[in-house]
């Protein structure tokens, strides 16, 4: 096994949380910044975190770190990255990446330098002339920020969030990513009752019960490192397989998912079953205004439809007024709330205990949380 400086990048706001999640895996944090946590591991580490990672966007490999100020900079040190060790002669590679605060601020130019760097890199140490790309993919990125560059090779594929369960959608879901997150920052834990009156297409509740259940959210679900020669394909199977067994379908998990709208509520029961986890949601179609508090120190997470993406404000206001009636009559309940209403806190009558800047769907929002009486 071989040691590599591996990095999960992260929704702005959501790095604490992978952070978390990180070292949860008993994996060495190495560094962290907006938007992505490195940290150490092997083979296996690649293969544990993409199936284990809830809040994550993507998992990389960083294959160097480096000063360009210039286009003879920037191939010179890529070239000098043993990209044979990872792409064989006949990957087919694609190099996406951003640039910020850097003198080299054209992305397609620093693209197309990438990728020949690559190529010629490629051609000398494998011996050939031609490069057929008919192969596997293999994603390239690099990040300029202030003249300095990492290129980095994605093992995930398509990103974290597509866990395969949400086959039914509505409008604007909230990713699976965040919706973890916010059931993981509300400090939810089996054998606590959990409501979402909001629940869309379901995905705050099956994160809730796939984390109470301990099902690894990258279970059904192939990645792009799966292909790689370099990371064995008998490690694949040896992790699913522990993943298997770590489920607990025995855990104590009572969730309700309600919504006004009927098809939605159809919609989040389909993603459940999906998901394996409908055996322990209860689903029905119902406003706000008829939540009831079944148990005591109960919590609510919920993801409202924002004034700006689907619903008029008009209409959110009365749901808000619903939300804080429930509360008043029931202090030892908990409300985490997801929204990009600023005037929130006046609305539901009191301040947030907490508060955290988050980005849903690319809008900007604040994550209110509201902790119920000791």
């Amino acid at each position: 096994m071989r040691e590599f400086v591996l990095a999960a990048t992260a929704a702005f706001g959501l790095e604490a949380v992978v952070k978390r999640e990180i070292e949860a895996l008993g994996l060495e944090i190495t560094a962290s910044c907006d938007g992505r946590i490195e940290f150490r591991g092997d083979e296996r580490a690649i293969v544990r975190s993409n199936l284990w990672l809830r809040c994550a966007d993507r998992v990389y490999v960083k294959l160097a770190e480096f000063r360009a100020e210039s286009f003879p900079q920037l191939i010179e040190a890529a070239e000098a990255v043993a990209w044979e060790e990872w792409l064989p002669a006949d990957g087919r590679f694609v190099v996406t990446g951003s640039s910020v605060k850097s003198k080299l601020h054209g992305v397609p130019a620093c693209q197309g330098t990438v990728k020949k760097a690559v190529v010629n890199r490629l051609r000398k140490a494998l011996g050939v002339s031609e490069l057929p790309e008919t192969g596997n993919e293999y994603n390239i990125r690099f990040m300029l920020h202030k003249d300095v560059c990492i290129l980095l090779l994605d093992t995930s594929g398509e990103a974290l969030h597509k866990r395969g369960y949400r086959t039914h959608d509505v409008s604007a879901p909230i990713k699976e990513t965040l919706a973890a997150a916010m059931v993981s920052l509300s400090f939810y834990k089996p054998g606590r009752f959990m409501a979402d009156p909001m629940c869309g297409s379901g995905t705050i509740a099956i994160e809730a019960a796939m984390m109470a259940r301990n099902i690894a959210p990258g279970l059904y679900r192939h990645f792009a490192a799966e292909e790689w020669k370099t990371v064995p394909r008998e490690l694949w199977q040896e992790e699913r397989q522990k993943a298997y067994a770590a489920i607990d379908n025995g855990a104590d998990v009572r969730i309700q998912a309600s919504d006004i709208d009927r098809r939605a509520v159809e919609a989040a029961r389909a993603n459940a079953e999906e998901a394996g986890v409908d055996d322990c949601i209860e689903f029905f179609c119902a406003p706000v205004s008829e939540l009831h508090a079944k148990e005591e120190r109960g919590i609510i997470v919920t993801n409202p439809p924002y004034g700006q993406r689907i619903g008029e404000q008009k209409q959110m206001d009365g749901v808000y007024r619903d939300l804080a009636a429930f509360s008043r009559a029931n202090p030892d309940w908990s409300l985490f709330i997801i929204t990009a209403d600023k005037t929130i806190e006046k609305k539901l009558g009191r301040p947030a205990d907490r508060r955290r800047k988050l980005y849903n769907g690319g809008i900007e929002a604040c994550y209110y949380q509201y902790h119920g009486t000791k």
